[in-house]
Formats: C-alpha cells, structure tokens, sequence
C-alpha cells in the first residue's frame, strides 16, 4: 500500500484512470483538540460548496476510487458543484485513526472545523453535506450539537436511531468490542500483515469459520470486513474491478469507537460515549433540510432507523424540512460505490442539494 500525493491510499502500480473532475486542491487544517484532518476539493463550479463525508474506517477513497465509470465526485463536478471530500479522524489514511477516539470527538470537533475551513477558503456563507454510515451519524450528532454554517444534508444509511441486522445485533448484544478491547487489542484493520503475529494467526482461522451472511465471499478482505462491520455491499452490486480493490479505500478501525457504536446500538438511540449526553435532546439545532438515503436491502443498519430518525424529526420541527428515499435492489456502501449507482442512487442525492443550491 502507498499514499498519493491527495493523500488517498491505493494499492502500489496499480494502473489507475484519470478522475475526470480536475487536479485535487489539498486543504490541511487542525482541529480544536488539535488533531490534524484533510479536505480534498475538486472544483466543478458555482454550485458548491459540498462536503463528502465517509463511512468509519474508510479514507476519501471511498468516494474518489477510480474503478467505477463514474464515481460521486465526477458525477456532482459534471454538475457543477464545488466538491470538499473529507477525511476526518477515523480516515486509515491519517495517523489519527490509529488513536483512540469516540464519536462525540468526531462530531464535536471534526465537523466544526471541516465546516469552518471550506467556508473560509470559499467565502460562502454556509455549506451543504453529503455523509456516509459514521460520516452521517456524527453529522447528525454535530447538528444536535449546534453545528452552524450547514444549509442542507444527505443522511444515508446510518442515522440518531440505528437499527442492526442480525450480525451486528448479535455483536452488540454479547458486547464483543468489549471482549476484544480486554484481550488487549486497541485496533481492528482489514489489511492482512505480511509478518503476521500470532494475534493475526488466530484472527485469519477464526475469519474462516465466521459467519459469512447472505452472501459468503471467500475473499480474506471480505471476510475481515464482514467481521469488523458486517455486510459493508451488496457484492452483486459491484463490478469486478471494484470488489478487487475496494480494501484501498479501508484500513484501521480503533476499538473505542466500535465501543461507541455498540453503545448506541444499546441504547436505540445517540448517546455519548459517557452516557451522560442524548443527541435527542437538540432536536431544535437541527432545522435544517435533511434528505435521508437508504438502500432498501441494507443488513448492516436497517432501513427501520433512518424513518425512526425522519418521524422523529417530523414530529419535533414539522414536516417541511426532511425527506426520506429508499433504494431498491441496495444495500449500504454500493451506494456510492456501485456499478449502476451514476444511474440510480446519484440522481437522488443530487436533486437533494439542487433543491437547496
């Protein structure tokens, strides 16, 4: 594995395409609590600014990998929109994913200073976001927690009340991010060592034996993820080229947020990592136009949570603001990731923030 000059993570002499959205303009910036994040902005116009915020555990990649025909920032830079990918304190292409953090560090300080320094390099007065499983649910709590400068949302997939499929529920519910972190394990990472320890020994033969879902891949990356995250696509959704190299875009995953994670799945609802924090409780912060996505096939988090999510909302701030689509025949990361997602997923994403431009 090799860092580009983006700072994106990408199999070494891998022939790549050219990303048809012009040469990445790289913004470095320190949050509050002093950890250093990045922005990667691809220009398309006057329709921005729009941040691009990943899943846990991915970097940028997981927007800008060049294996599709067109992948999400190529699309909305055809569409005139000035695109800010995001890789903040989880990203496995920045040193801080390999420390400890929750996901109230990722809402209370990433967003703030991710929203701060678009709208500062670009004049604007305020930004929109597109975000991702983790990306959405921090942003969501980041909204809860007064997050200024934001004048629309996408929320896809993972929203303030989450819901498991079956491999999840059952982690959650025999507290394995417990269990592990006990063995003395900080961090989980979906890329095999080439000197592998004992630890990895084990871990690769129990991967054999674990349960594969509902759809078995023999794939070891596959299976690592399916361990660490559960049913990350749909593999039916993928082109060839995209299963062969989707492990660019992941890499380490630290134990206290997966803690966090299960906390939440706990408690049915946002909560900090304390306990002593309900994100619920902002709900007037969040009068904002919030679009939320799900694919309809999703096992990782169900579709159930994101209408708990949009409901309550509703019920809190009236019905004018949010909107809610289900895509049929996806699951979860092949939504941004997916062969045919240019023609059904990007669409609706992109109405949201023309609706709001």
């Amino acid at each position: 594995m090799t860092q580009t000059d983006d700072g994106a993570i990408t199999t070494a002499h891998r022939p790549r395409r050219p990303l048809r959205c012009g040469d990445p303009e790289i913004h470095e910036f320190t949050t509050e609590d002093g950890v250093g994040l990045r922005l990667t902005r691809f220009n398309g116009g006057p329709k921005g600014p729009v941040i691009l915020s990943p899943g846990f555990g991915t970097s940028a990649l997981a927007f800008t990998i060049d294996t599709t025909d067109t992948n999400f920032p190529e699309y909305l830079y055809e569409h005139e929109y000035d695109v800010w990918v995001l890789d903040y304190r989880a990203s496995p292409a920045l040193p801080s994913a390999s420390t400890q953090f929750t996901l109230d560090d990722i809402a209370r300080y990433d967003y703030p200073a991710a929203v701060a320094t678009v709208r500062e390099a670009t004049g604007a007065d305020d930004v929109q976001i597109v975000a991702h499983c983790v990306g959405s649910l921090t942003m969501l709590m980041a909204l809860s927690n007064g997050l200024e400068g934001v004048r629309s949302a996408v929320a896809s997939q993972l929203t303030l009340h989450p819901r498991a499929g079956t491999l999840n529920e059952l982690r959650a519910g025999i507290y394995a991010g417990d269990l592990i972190k006990a063995l003395g394990v900080d961090t989980l990472t979906t890329e095999p060592d080439d000197t592998p320890s004992f630890f990895e020994r084990l871990y690769d033969k129990a991967l054999a034996i674990y349960p594969a879902g509902d759809e078995p891949c023999e794939r070891p990356f596959c299976r690592r993820v399916m361990f660490m995250y559960g049913e990350v696509y749909e593999h039916d959704n993928l082109n060839e080229a995209t299963h062969d190299h989707i492990e660019e875009a992941f890499g380490v995953a630290n134990m206290t947020t997966l803690r966090h994670i299960t906390r939440i799945l706990r408690a049915n609802h946002a909560v900090s990592m304390d306990g002593e924090h309900d994100y619920l409780d902002g709900a007037h912060d969040m009068r904002v136009p919030i679009a939320f996505l799900h694919g309809e096939e999703n096992r990782l988090f169900l579709p159930e949570g994101s209408a708990l999510t949009y409901e309550w909302l509703r019920e809190q701030n009236g019905p004018e603001l949010y909107s809610r689509h289900v895509v049929p025949g996806y699951a979860h990361m092949d939504c941004f990731i997916g062969k045919d997602a240019a023609r059904d997923v990007y669409p609706l994403v992109t109405e949201q923030l023309d609706r709001y431009n």
